[in-house]
């Protein structure tokens, strides 16, 4: 009796969505659902009953898979179009976010939702938290009357207010004390693999560059700002900028995106020339330059101004093979404070990376 929740797709579908769920808050976007739908998850994300918030992603998953079941009957018993909420939950809902670090109950089906209960107005009554319940059933309605695009955006919505509620927990860090070179190498491409809104490649590079001042007791003075942040608008030279005294001893942009003929000379208009940058590195992590831009920063050295190409997993690689292991320390005490400051989601992907790389 009931349907059966596809199970391997129900692991699919959250991981998909949450990764993309990520990525709209780190870029401050969230999916467009009504004002219902952010009305009910404003009291839904406030309420002390985990179990509600938890029951409905359960829900929204088994409405994206099977659209045909029933989701007011949790339980299999219930008749031809029910679904097994707590199997989903067990097997797929609650792991899932005890992995991403999300705060959460032991499971909805052990703890409110017992007893074979249907999600109907009528068992508000023995519940502490009506309000939240009715939050609840209004999300739930829903999913209920949601196309399938809509139904989506309903479940990235849902997925988006875990991750702001993970951004309000506290994470700890996994710590390295110390790594080896090939270590270096397999921690910065795993990192650097993953989505972060461009904002682990540039913490990585600003804590090689302030591991080489230490070790080698340069005078350099590194400054950054954020990653979302026009440089025009904050008269910076780039994304990172290396002060020597009063000078810049370089300017560095760590981007994702392709470098072609067009962006350096933008560059040098709107950076290099008015400030007087003399050297200005554009640190990627994308595909390679095309051989325009390649062209353009010839021409631009026989006018006096050094721009060059890196690619950010050699250039941190490299550095730190020269740098030795008291380099490799230094690299890694730095990362860890700039991650402390980092959003939540940048530091699971540190923690995940990290402990694969461990094995623990």
């Amino acid at each position: 009796m009931g349907r059966q929740v596809d199970i391997k797709r129900a692991e699919q579908v959250l991981r998909d969505h949450f990764e993309q769920a990520e990525q709209d808050y780190l870029n401050a976007a969230p999916p467009a659902v009504s004002e219902r739908a952010q009305r009910s998850a404003d009291v839904l994300f406030e309420t002390k009953v985990q179990s509600y918030r938890e029951a409905l992603l359960g829900c929204a998953i088994a409405r994206i898979v099977d659209p045909q079941i029933d989701l007011s009957l949790p339980y299999a018993e219930q008749g031809d179009n029910a679904f097994s909420g707590r199997t989903l939950d067990e097997q797929v809902v609650n792991p899932f976010l005890v992995l991403k670090g999300i705060p959460c109950s032991r499971g909805p089906y052990l703890a409110v939702f017992r007893r074979n209960v249907r999600f109907v107005p009528e068992i508000a009554v023995g519940l502490k938290d009506k309000k939240g319940y009715q939050a609840f059933l209004a999300y739930l309605e829903e999913l209920r009357r949601a196309d399938d695009q809509y139904a989506l955006n309903l479940l990235s919505y849902l997925l988006y207010r875990f991750v702001e509620l993970r951004e309000r927990s506290a994470i700890q860090l996994v710590r390295l004390s110390r790594i080896s070179l090939e270590q270096v190498r397999q921690l910065t491409e795993a990192l650097l693999s993953r989505k972060s809104g461009g904002l682990m490649p540039l913490l990585l590079s600003i804590a090689m560059l302030k591991a080489v001042s230490n070790v080698y007791q340069l005078s350099w003075k590194v400054e950054w700002q954020d990653i979302n942040v026009a440089d025009r608008a904050s008269g910076a030279g780039g994304d990172i900028t290396v002060w020597e005294g009063d000078r810049i001893r370089m300017a560095i942009e760590v981007t994702e995106r392709t470098i072609d003929q067009t962006r350096v000379e933008a560059t040098f208009q709107s950076k290099l020339s008015p400030l007087s940058i003399h050297e200005y590195l554009f640190a990627f992590t994308g595909p390679r330059p095309a051989e325009e831009a390649y062209r353009t920063a010839y021409v631009l050295f026989a006018q006096g101004h050094e721009v060059g190409f890196v690619r950010v997993s050699d250039w941190i690689y490299y550095n730190l093979a020269t740098a030795g292991a008291k380099g490799r320390e230094a690299f890694l005490e730095e990362a860890v404070k700039l991650l402390e400051e980092a959003p939540a989601t940048v530091k699971m992907l540190w923690n995940e990376v990290v402990r694969q790389l461990l094995q623990i």
